[in-house]
């Protein structure tokens, strides 16, 4: 069996990006009842509102994730209340796993760590996580400032562990998907193909600004500080990739971009798909058409494969 659909419970092993503010209850249970796993955010910081998140998708039964990123989490208080919650399926990033995975297990949950390089990914398998989200310099949001794609990263790191991978970065439909798992990953986690969907919570000039945007449309910045990020262009953008360095203040006025539609109030955060999606979607077309394609593919190949021809 596909080791993530066994992690997870979910009809398809195709998993929410837990991006702050965004993934929240609205958005994680379109995904997670149209077959996916819906992830509830905590890096937003506000604490009280992603538990209130967390027991609506607990009411639901649906099956979800929660993201606990390491190193914005204040305290450990969320980390007591999802270890107490009943939630299955966590994932941790931005710091070392090392302290969480024992608490998280003795919980009953199952551990995914997101790595951006092969020896964090090394580190994170000795650690004794169940899996790992591998995201490529592809993807938007917080990045490692060493890029590798998915494409490479994805085997590098196939190729020294073997616990179950989820692919994240470059990816937001069946293509991307197939191309995943012949580079050894069990699934894939999108963001920027569902913070563009109809039940995202974004307003609808950011939803434009991705559809409208080409493969190019988007920007590495601050690559010698932190954080580093990957955001859509703007005038605003522009001006902090020629000076090479975010002010420190960059994120303060965030969900004035998020909820606001002022593209130019903060960093809009999205990957490289931005190229690739020209349309909003519901998380159910999204998800039924990327399984879909998924396998019309597989099929064409597995027909290559079974011939020993190229066609």
């Amino acid at each position: 069996m596909n080791r993530v659909l066994a992690h997870t419970g979910a009809k398809y092993p195709i998993v929410q990006a837990p991006m702050g503010w965004i993934a929240r209850a609205p958005l994680a249970s379109a995904v997670s009842k149209a077959g996916g796993l819906g992830i509830i955010e905590t890096s937003s910081g506000e604490t009280e509102a992603c538990k209130a998140e967390i027991q609506k998708m607990l009411e639901l039964g649906l099956p979800f994730g929660v993201n606990l990123p390491i190193m914005f989490l204040r305290d450990d208080a969320m980390l007591k209340f999802v270890c107490s919650s009943g939630i299955r399926f966590v994932t941790t990033s931005a710091g070392s796993p090392a302290k969480f995975v024992a608490p998280l297990k003795d919980a009953g949950i199952t551990v995914y760590h997101a790595v951006p390089t092969v020896d964090a990914a090394v580190k994170c398998a000795e650690a004794g996580v169940d899996g790992l989200v591998v995201e490529g310099g592809e993807g938007g949001g917080f990045k490692n400032p060493e890029e590798v794609s998915t494409l490479v990263l994805l085997q590098a790191i196939r190729a020294r562990v073997d616990i179950p991978l989820i692919a994240a970065g470059g990816i937001c439909d069946g293509r991307g998907m197939a191309a995943a798992f012949a580079l050894g990953a069990e699934g894939i986690q999108m963001g920027t193909r569902f913070v563009s969907s109809a039940e995202s919570p974004v307003h609808q000039n950011y939803k434009l600004k991705i559809v409208d945007s080409k493969e190019t449309g988007t920007y590495v910045l601050n690559k010698k500080a932190t954080p580093c990020i990957r955001a859509l262009k703007s005038q605003k953008m522009d001006a902090i990739y020629e000076e090479g360095r975010m002010p420190a203040d960059i994120f303060k006025d965030i969900r004035g971009v998020y909820f606001g539609g002022d593209m130019e109030a903060a960093p809009a955060l999205a990957g490289q798909t931005v190229g690739l999606i020209h349309e909003i979607k519901s998380a159910k077309e999204i998800i039924d058409e990327t399984v879909s394609e998924f396998f019309q593919i597989a099929n064409r190949i597995g027909a290559l494969g079974a011939s020993h021809a190229f066609g």
